[in-house]
C-alpha cells in the first residue's frame, strides 16, 4: 500500500492550493480516502473523507465552504481544493486510508485509518 501526498507550499493568506494523494496497493472501493492535518504541537485531525466507491464526502465543521475533496475517475488519486487559505491552515496534511466497514458511514477518527502517507507541508503567511 502506498500514498503519496503533493502540492504543498508556502501560500499567501487568502490563496488556494490544491494537494493531490496518489494512492495504490489496496481495493478502492473497500476504502475511504481521508486528509488530516497536523500543526505544530497540535494532535492530527481530520478535515475532509471520501468514498471512492460512490464519491461520497464528508468535512469536518470547521473547513465545510473551503476545502473540496475530489477523486479522479479511477479513484487512485484524490485531490483536496483549499481555498481562502487562512495562516491556521499552516500544518503538514496527510491522506490516510481507512477500510469501510458500512455503507452509510465513512470513517473519521485518525484511529479508523490503516494505512497514512508521508505528508506534505502547507505554510499560509499573512
Amino acid at each position: 500500500v502506498q500514498l503519496v501526498e503533493s502540492g504543498g507550499g508556502l501560500v499567501q493568506a487568502g490563496g488556494s492550493l490544491r494537494l493531490s494523494c496518489a494512492a495504490s496497493g489496496f481495493t478502492f472501493d473497500d476504502y475511504a480516502i481521508g486528509w488530516f492535518r497536523q500543526a505544530p504541537g497540535k494532535e492530527r485531525e481530520g478535515v475532509s473523507y471520501i468514498r471512492s466507491s460512490d464519491g461520497m464526502t464528508d468535512y469536518e465543521d470547521s473547513v465545510k465552504g473551503r476545502f473540496t475533496i475530489s477523486s479522479d475517475n479511477a479513484g487512485n488519486t484524490v485531490y483536496l481544493t483549499i481555498d481562502s487559505l487562512k495562516p491556521e491552515d499552516t500544518a503538514v496534511y496527510y491522506c490516510a486510508a481507512g477500510h469501510l466497514y458500512s455503507d452509510w458511514i465513512i470513517p473519521r477518527a485518525v484511529n479508523e485509518y490503516d494505512y497514512w502517507g508521508q505528508g506534505t507541508q502547507v505554510t499560509v503567511s499573512s
